[in-house]
């Protein structure tokens, strides 16, 4: 899949992916602002500016112009936030490619911010908090970076406190997207059927006077870990959740692609080590999966499952077996292959749609990466050697990186910290 890139005279970059016999268009606004650029007084503010972007522009001045439009062309659209980044998207039959990019470009360019909205979304954003908290799968995963990074803004929640809300004003937000929504932190990306040279006129025109101040900076994530440590949040749940993980590499490393190997051997698809040990063989869990999560001044590498909470320090144990089993044997090379094979397909079958391919190379470039195509990733992946597998465990299997998070009905750490050693 072949693919454009264009830095405007003003420093917005412009990516274009087009996809001929593609029924639809996608249109992927990124910027480089997140909870990473966050303060802890303002620790939320990122996610509050995506949603209050939907709430009126000068040229649609009511919350549901945007909505209203968007669904009579038939439109699928959204934003997310990360630590890293924000995004905006809208996904359209190939016809309606001019319209859906005007909307997104007004919302991100022109937002009026209104104060009479901003107490309603406020509202709004603590009940997202309340929903994720009652959500063990989820909640699980706040609490494992928090565990990771505490104090500082890799281990905040995202979505920042009911407290940090409390105290942020629609000043604090207008300040901050002032600051940060700028031409040098802008990625435009369009994915899809569409006409290059006119969608490059059109874009390098609606952009042509964003704001040119210099990218504000994030603060360099601190690692201080000498020993493995635990999270326990109690509630009373009929399943344990648990997250068992090491700090990695970050997403720049070279080795990114063994790290990839590793996670889908074991727990990549249902014959994978992890699924077959822990819910085929010893019946402890419905789902159990192993990924990374590479950001562009750490990572993680962790497993994630949901037990039987009578069984929790079984399934604990059974998990550190598995991860040893990297480090003392190397991986056969029948497994190594189908990892490879599982990797590559999900790959191409990932990135058959204009909205998918927007984010496949939006994100490259939003975290600053060199841009790549699935052939190239591909031949990356089916690069990763055997012993290339056996280094990164013997690297991030060790017991000053191990962290575990639970949620479940449990009191205090003591009772799972004999468990965790490698």
């Amino acid at each position: 899949m072949n693919f454009k890139k264009k830095v405007f005279k003003n420093g917005v970059r412009f990516i274009t992916i087009p996809m001929k016999e593609s029924p639809t268009a996608t249109v992927m606004v990124l910027v480089e602002a997140g909870s990473k650029y966050e303060t802890k007084k303002n620790s939320g503010v990122s996610h509050f500016l995506e949603h209050f972007l939907f709430k009126g522009t000068s040229k649609r001045p009511n919350p549901v112009d945007i909505s209203r439009e968007m669904d009579a062309l038939g439109a699928q659209y959204n934003a997310f936030t990360g630590q890293e980044y924000t995004g905006y998207y809208a996904k359209a039959h190939k016809d309606k490619i001019e319209k859906i990019l005007d909307v997104i470009t007004d919302m991100y360019l022109n937002p009026l911010l209104p104060e009479k909205e901003f107490e309603k979304e406020r509202g709004v954003i603590i009940q997202e908090i309340n929903m994720y908290e009652d959500e063990p799968m989820r909640h699980v995963q706040d609490l494992f970076m928090e565990l990771l990074y505490g104090n500082q803004p890799a281990g905040w929640n995202i979505a920042g406190t009911k407290e940090t809300l409390a105290g942020m004003t629609q000043k604090d937000i207008a300040i901050y997207r002032k600051k940060h929504y700028v031409a040098e932190a802008t990625t435009v990306v369009i994915s899809g059927s569409f006409d290059e040279k006119k969608m490059e006129n059109l874009v390098s025109k609606l952009f042509s006077k964003i704001p040119g101040d210099p990218k504000p900076k994030k603060l360099s994530v601190v690692e201080i870990q000498k020993k493995p440590k635990t999270l326990v949040s109690h509630k009373e749940t009929d399943q344990t959740h648990i997250v068992l993980g090491v700090r990695a590499i970050n997403t720049y490393d070279e080795k990114v692609p063994v790290l990839r190997v590793l996670g889908t051997v074991m727990g990549g698809g249902m014959s994978s080590r992890l699924f077959v040990r822990l819910r085929d063989e010893l019946g402890l869990c419905y789902y159990v999966s192993a990924s990374s999560d590479l950001y562009t001044d750490h990572g993680v590498f962790q497993v994630s499952a949901g037990v039987d909470t009578s069984k929790v320090s079984t399934a604990i144990e059974a998990i550190m077996e598995e991860l040893r089993r990297f480090v003392a044997e190397p991986v056969p090379e029948a497994e190594l292959r189908k990892a490879k094979d599982f990797l590559i397909g999900n790959l191409y079958l990932s990135l058959e749609t204009s909205d998918e391919l927007a984010q496949f190379y939006g994100m490259q470039e939003v975290l600053r990466k060199t841009l790549k195509n699935r052939e190239q990733v591909a031949k990356k992946i089916e690069n990763v050697t055997v012993e290339d597998i056996r280094d990164m465990a013997i690297k991030i299997f060790v017991d000053s990186g191990l962290n575990l998070a639970i949620v479940g009905p449990f009191n205090g750490e003591k009772q799972f910290l004999p468990l965790l050693h490698f």
